[in-house]
């Protein structure tokens, strides 16, 4: 089977079986992509069933040269899946991957705010337009619920459930969970709706979005990210701010205030509490000013 064709039932695999969001599938089709060009611009003639560890060794080799220790293991990472795949389907019968390492990277941990930042952020938003409060809800709900990215721009408007104070996430692997809602949050999307959205025609398809740009569709993660650079920008912070940085500012402000690690888990919809962790890490710093704080032995 060619690599093109193979690539087509990969791909078909990764949305239909394992279920990943666009975004993943895009970037394990990309990893794939990238050694079939490397393979091409070197006139190395290997099928998926016959290129041997040793030449997927040279590609990681020169990858090296060019990105970084996570981009790196990323591709690796990508083309291991790739090739359990394509054992699954019974075209060879060892996985070459598995002899080649990941480089080892440190854990990097996620950029956040302090509360006061969060403030001024959502602060440095013009109300006067009709995007100002539609901006407003939106970080309300990223910083309220722990949000994705593309959680929050596939949110519906039936996905509220402002009665019980939940809403329901369709998370990674199109898995869903319901997640608690402030009441801050709850009200500014409430005004939102009946203020700006309902004077917003949505195209076809978009009835139930949420969150609509002025041409009646769904915002893109492009947008997001803008939207949160320029309010980062207007606000003063020199921090490299994204959309993603209330999603753990969330997490690590309840980790600072004594939630425990399951229901963090559980809100943030991680499969595994090992990423949770990495929160304890996060709030390190604050648990020490605690202790220094409050214990006895803390203070001289």
């Amino acid at each position: 089977m060619k690599w093109s064709e193979l690539l087509d039932a990969f791909k078909n695999y990764l949305l239909l079986e394992r279920g990943l969001s666009k975004n993943s599938i895009h970037n394990y089709i990309l990893d794939v992509k990238k050694l079939v060009g490397y393979l091409e611009n070197n006139s190395i003639q290997e099928s998926v069933s016959s290129i041997e560890a040793e030449q997927l060794k040279q590609f990681v080799y020169e990858i090296a040269k060019s990105v970084k220790a996570p981009t790196q293991a990323r591709i690796i990472s990508g083309l291991r899946s790739f090739f359990d795949f394509v054992v699954l389907e019974e075209l060879r019968k060892d996985n070459p991957m598995n002899l080649i390492e990941s480089p080892k990277i440190g854990r990097r941990l996620p950029d956040t705010l302090s509360y006061e930042e969060v403030d001024a952020l959502i602060q440095s938003i013009d109300l006067s337009t009709s995007t100002g409060e539609r901006n407003r809800a939106m970080l309300e709900l990223l910083y309220s619920c722990g949000l994705r990215v593309s959680e929050l721009t596939s949110l519906r408007i039936s996905d509220l459930f402002f009665e019980e104070s939940l809403i329901k996430v369709l998370g990674k692997g199109n898995k869903e969970r319901f997640v608690p809602i402030a009441s801050i949050a709850q009200h500014y999307v409430t005004i939102y709706l009946s203020e700006i959205r309902v004077f917003t025609p949505p195209q076809k398809g978009h009835e139930d979005t949420l969150f609509l740009n002025q041409r009646g569709k769904g915002l893109t993660r492009n947008m997001l990210f803008v939207i949160v650079k320029q309010l980062c920008e207007k606000a003063g912070m020199r921090k490299n701010i994204s959309p993603h940085s209330l999603r753990h500012s969330f997490a690590t402000h309840l980790v600072e205030n004594g939630a425990d690690l399951s229901t963090v888990q559980q809100m943030m919809g991680h499969e595994s509490i090992t990423t949770t962790e990495r929160y304890l890490h996060v709030s390190k710093k604050h648990l020490m000013e605690s202790m220094l704080r409050f214990h006895p032995r803390g203070k001289q």
